[in-house]
């Protein structure tokens, strides 16, 4: 349904938002999230660009959230990196399609459902699940 960088991206942000005011390394980021380092400095650059994450210089720097986790959604993340796709006009070109045909238009509406369900949920939700199961955490014996 996400492409892999959207779930990097994800993956990332979730990391981050777990540090509150600890800026964290590229090379912790990598191992704590496996995203492979190749991949990682492009997804980390693509949310800095969206205003997601900010990186600060020098000894003690890494990259933090650049917004409190209650203002970010998983909607923000996603497009941020690679947004979902609406479909607007025919797929096809047809130019006799002045609106959606039932496949597309029921295509489309699973889309707008998904973006709805993004855009609901914000990392301070994910922080504060009660789930047992903690993000990013492997605590099997």
């Amino acid at each position: 349904m996400i492409s892999k960088t959207a779930e990097y991206a994800l993956r990332l942000v979730t990391c981050l938002a777990s540090l509150p005011q600890q800026p964290a390394s590229a090379d912790m980021l990598s191992k704590k999230t496996q995203v492979p380092r190749s991949y990682l400095h492009r997804v980390l650059q693509d949310l800095a660009a969206s205003g997601l994450v900010q990186s600060r210089p020098g000894p003690g720097g890494g990259y933090e959230l650049a917004k409190p986790v209650e203002e970010v959604t998983i909607l923000d993340v996603v497009n941020a990196v690679s947004p979902i796709e609406r479909i607007r006009n025919c797929p096809l070109g047809l130019k006799s399609h002045t609106a959606l045909c039932p496949l597309h238009q029921r295509l489309d509406e699973a889309y707008a459902a998904t973006e709805a369900a993004f855009r609901g949920v914000t990392l301070k939700d994910l922080l504060e699940s009660t789930s047992s199961i903690i993000p990013l955490c492997d605590i099997a014996p």
